[in-house]
């Protein structure tokens, strides 16, 4: 049976730049949490695994949800400390955001951190470096999408693990990368936005697709689209459709597809050797 990583960017809808740029406010606290007990539960029942890059910031809010991830077996990566993207950063800004949510997690968790994601994938010249400086292993932070007028793509090729050094020839030797994937010949992302938008169908036609390219497909979602979310002033109409209800069963319809769901780590010690155990 083929391999699948269901990777969760741990994240709360406050915390999601559509909120923080909105006009409006809701009042209700740590929208999306709910979304971590639906996968806990979701992919426990399936004997099935995945990979939670968390914003560290969560471990002063909600401790226990984050203890509880890692408690039930999942790989506990870094989405940085706050989830500010890195490209308005300075690099001692940036080096600070990716150190502290390593040191905060290992420190909840009790559980060593090798894996990274950027906040909307969202990287500068110095990203390997500062990665590889600060005790990582492995980044997730490239798609190989075409370009999308307003949101990313159409900087990279690659679609395997691979060394970072096929993403920027002066990254870490021993650094990895484990891209995020896009539909085959389409090129455009299998999950978040994309599953909500094209359907489950879309997503699991594309991860066939790769399978018979030897390629492990990647997926990624956020615990807020699998709630209710409250209706705010300024954040825009794509945010919500199809989260809630319809999202929870679009995941349930992917993880009975007839994959093994296993850890990125897993994926990049396969794939990439000597390079998950990171710079430490």
């Amino acid at each position: 049976m083929s391999e699948a990583v269901l990777s969760i960017d741990v994240e709360l809808f406050d915390q999601t730049p559509a909120y923080r740029s909105a006009e409006g406010t809701t009042d209700r606290e740590n929208v999306g949490l709910g979304g971590l007990d639906f996968l806990r539960e979701t992919l426990g029942a399936r004997d099935a695994t995945a990979t939670c890059f968390v914003v560290s910031s969560l471990a002063d809010r909600c401790p226990d949800a984050i203890r509880a991830l890692a408690d039930s077996g999942f790989e506990i990566g870094s989405h940085t400390h706050q989830h500010r993207l890195l490209s308005t950063l300075d690099a001692e800004e940036r080096r600070e955001e990716l150190d502290r949510s390593r040191r905060v997690l290992e420190e909840l968790t009790d559980r060593s951190v090798s894996g990274f994601r950027a906040p909307a994938f969202d990287i500068t010249d110095d990203h390997f470096d500062l990665l590889g400086s600060t005790g990582y292993g492995y980044d997730s932070s490239i798609v190989a999408s075409r370009r999308i007028p307003g949101w990313y793509g159409g900087e990279y090729d690659l679609q395997r693990p691979a060394p970072a050094t096929a993403v920027d020839p002066d990254a870490p030797a021993d650094f990895a990368e484990l891209p995020a994937s896009v539909m085959p010949g389409l090129r455009l992302p299998l999950t978040g936005t994309w599953l909500r938008f094209f359907g489950p169908r879309y997503t699991a036609l594309g991860m066939r697709l790769l399978a018979r390219r030897d390629i492990t497909p990647v997926l990624y979602v956020h615990p807020w689209e699998l709630a209710d979310l409250p209706d705010v002033e300024g954040v825009p109409s794509r945010v919500y459709w199809h989260t809630g209800e319809w999202m929870r069963e679009a995941v349930e319809y992917l993880l009975d597809r007839p994959f093994e769901w296993t850890t990125a780590e897993s994926v990049v010690e396969r794939c990439v050797p000597r390079a998950a155990g990171g710079a430490r």
